[in-house]
């Protein structure tokens, strides 16, 4: 899990250009709230996802699980690669 969690975090940070030094950046935060992801990033993150780990995301999944931190889409990703 720490593993995918790693991961996660430091694609998301490369990929919507957010600072090393940001102190708000961490697993917990809400990233469509503060504004890290929007929509069309959500789009491009699930794709990654599916891609990387070679899982699918579904509606039903969107619908069930909270996916708003690093921490939340992390777990999904262990849970379904498990």
């Amino acid at each position: 899990m720490d593993n995918i969690l790693e991961q996660l975090e430091s694609h998301i940070r490369e990929r919507y250009e957010i600072a090393d030094d940001d102190d708000e950046f961490t697993p917990d935060v809400h990233l469509f709230d503060y504004g890290y992801i929007d929509s069309i990033g959500a789009t491009a993150l699930i794709a990654h996802i599916e891609a990387t780990y070679g899982i699918q995301i579904t509606n039903q999944d969107l619908m069930l699980y909270p996916l708003n931190t690093i921490k939340e889409i992390a777990t999904l990703i262990h849970k379904k690669v498990s």
